[in-house]
C-alpha cells in the first residue's frame, strides 16, 4: 500500500518522542531531521520536504508546545495539520458548468492510466445520477478507441467516436451529441505521448480552446514519484490544469507525488485510483490521507466503501438470523461474498487505526483463505449448508475432496460456525454483548492466517 515505508518511519519517530516525556528544542529538531529524510526517501520534492519540516519545527519549539503536559502529542497534532495543508487542506469537488453539458478533459502521458480512469470517473458520476458520455479523442495510440469502448461497456456508459477524425472536431461533435441525447457530462479521453512534446501540447491546447472545459484533469502515475510531479508542473504551465488524478495509490509506491504535487503546481489532487477495477476510484481527502500516513487509520473511507459496496438488505437479514440463532453455511457464504466486495483483506485492515505494515506482516494474512472457505461451503449439498448438524466423517471427507482442502480445514470452518451460533445464543440469553474472538467484525474469527493453518486474531 502507498506510504507504507513513510508511515512506519514517521510513527517510529513519534514513538521515540513520546518515550522522552518532556521535549527539548534539540529533540524536536532531531526528530524533524529524521522526518525530512523519510520524506526524501519517499521521493518528496526536496524543497517541499525542507519547507514542511521547517514549518513544523517553528511551530513545535514554541512555548505552548514545550510546556504542554503532552508535548509529543502536540507535535503529532502539528505534523497532522501540516500534512493536511501540504496536500491541499480539504477535498476539492468537480466544477460543473451552469449550463450542461459539463466538459471534463482528461490528459496525461501514455501509460498513466488515462483511458481506464476516464471510465472510472464516468462510472462514479453515473452512480451519482449523472449521464456521462465518454469521448475517444486519442486517434494515435493503436486500439485506444477499442480500449475506451471496452471500458465504457464495463462502466455502462456510452462512448462517442469518429475514428481517425481531427480530435478538435471529435470533441465539438461530441458536445453537440451530448446536448441532443441528454448527456450532462462529457469526458474527453485525449491523446498522450511517451514524453511531453510540442505536438502533444499543441493539440491539447487546440481542444481546450475549442470546447472550453470546466475541468482539465491530469492523470499521473504515483509510482513514478518525483517524475510525476515534474510532469504535473509541465502540463500545468501549458494547460493550466484544474486538478490531478493520482493512479496506483494501492501499489508499492513511496507516495512522494501525493505529498508534492499540490505544493509544486498549486492544483489539488481530486481523485485517487486505488485498484484495477472500475469502481476503484476515491475522492482524495487530504485529512484522511494524513491520518493514514500517521498510522491513525481511515475509518471514514472504510465506512463509505462499506455503504457503497455492501448489500444493506442482506446485511440486515443476516443480523436478524444471527440474533435469532438461525445462521447457517448459506449465510456464512453470503458474508464472505460481502467481505470480498470490499477488496483485499489487507486493504480493509490498513484503514483501521494502529494497523501499520509491520502488524499486517505479523498477522500473516492469506488473501486466498476466503476463496478456500467458499470452496468448502460450495462443495456441500444444499441440505448440508442448511443443517450443519448432518456433518459426519464421510461427508467431511467428501467435502474436503470436492474443495481440494483438508478435512482439518473443513472441521475448522464447521467449528467456527458453531462458535458464532454459540456466541449469538449467549448474547441473546444474557442481553449483553459477548467478547468476539479474533477476526474481522462479523466474521466470527474466520481464518485468514497464512497457509490455512491459523486464524486471524489479535486485532
Amino acid at each position: 500500500m502507498a506510504f507504507e515505508s513513510l508511515s512506519d518511519k514517521i510513527t517510529g519517530v513519534f514513538k521515540r518522542l513520546k518515550n522522552k516525556g518532556k521535549l527539548t528544542e534539540s529533540d524536536v529538531k532531531s526528530a524533524m531531521r529524521e522526518v525530512r529524510l523519510a520524506l526524501l526517501e519517499a521521493d518528496v520534492n526536496y524543497k517541499v520536504a525542507k519547507d514542511f519540516t521547517n514549518r513544523i519545527t517553528e511551530r513545535a519549539v514554541g512555548e505552548s508546545v514545550m510546556e504542554s503536559l503532552t508535548p509529543a502529542q502536540m507535535v503529532v497534532k502539528i505534523v497532522n495539520e501540516e500534512l493536511v495543508s501540504l496536500m491541499g487542506g480539504e477535498s476539492t469537488r468537480l466544477e460543473f458548468a451552469s449550463k450542461p453539458p459539463t466538459v471534463i478533459m482528461m490528459c496525461g502521458l501514455q501509460g498513466s492510466g488515462k483511458t481506464t480512469h476516464s471510465g472510472k470517473l464516468a462510472k462514479m458520476l453515473k452512480a451519482k445520477n449523472h449521464r456521462p458520455l465518454l469521448v475517444a479523442c486519442d486517434i494515435y495510440r493503436p486500439a485506444a478507441i477499442e480500449q475506451l469502448k471496452v471500458v465504457g461497456k464495463g462502466a455502462d456508459v456510452p462512448v462517442f467516436e469518429m475514428g481517425k477524425e481531427d480530435p478538435v472536431k471529435i470533441a465539438e461533435s461530441a458536445i453537440r451529441h451530448a446536448r441532443d441525447y441528454g448527456n450532462d457530462i462529457v469526458i474527453l479521453d485525449t491523446a498522450g505521448r511517451l514524453h511531453i512534446d510540442e505536438e502533444l501540447m499543441g493539440e491539447l491546447e487546440r481542444v481546450k480552446n475549442a470546447v472550453n472545459p470546466s475541468e482539465i484533469l491530469l492523470v499521473i502515475d504515483s509510482m513514478t514519484g518525483q517524475d510525476a510531479v515534474n510532469v504535473a508542473k509541465s502540463f500545468n504551465d501549458l494547460l493550466d490544469i484544474t486538478g490531478v488524478i493520482l493512479t496506483k495509490l494501492d501499489g508499492d509506491t513511496r507516495g512522494g507525488a501525493a505529498l508534492s504535487v499540490k505544493a509544486v503546481t498549486g492544483k489539488p489532487i481530486k481523485f485517487a485510483g486505488t485498484g484495477e477495477k472500475l469502481e476503484d476510484l476515491e475522492v482524495f481527502h487530504p485529512e484522511r490521507m494524513a491520518s493514514r500516513i500517521l498510522g491513525m487509520g481511515d475509518v471514514l473511507t472504510l465506512i463509505e466503501e462499506a455503504e457503497s459496496k455492501l448489500d444493506q438488505k442482506k446485511a440486515e437479514e443476516l443480523a436478524q438470523k444471527m440474533m435469532s440463532n438461525k445462521m447457517d453455511f448459506n449465510d456464512l457464504l453470503d458474508q464472505f461474498d460481502q467481505i470480498q466486495k470490499m477488496g483485499p483483506i489487507k486493504g480493509i485492515l490498513s484503514k483501521l487505526p494502529g494497523m501499520n505494515q509491520q502488524k499486517l506482516d505479523e498477522a500473516n494474512i492469506e488473501e486466498r483463505q476466503i476463496d478456500w472457505c467458499r470452496a468448502i461451503i460450495l462443495s456441500m449439498t444444499p441440505e448440508e449448508r442448511k443443517k450443519p448438524s448432518l456433518m459426519n466423517p464421510s461427508r467431511k471427507r467428501r467435502i474436503a475432496a470436492g474443495s481440494g482442502r483438508s478435512v482439518e480445514e473443513v472441521n475448522r470452518l464447521i467449528k467456527q460456525l458453531e462458535q458464532m451460533q454459540k456466541l449469538m445464543k449467549q448474547m441473546n440469553s444474557k442481553g449483553k454483548k459477548g467478547k468476539r474472538r479474533g477476526g474481522l467484525p462479523g466474521l466470527g474469527g474466520a481464518p485468514f492466517g497464512g497457509g490455512g493453518t491459523g486464524s486471524f486474531g489479535g486485532f
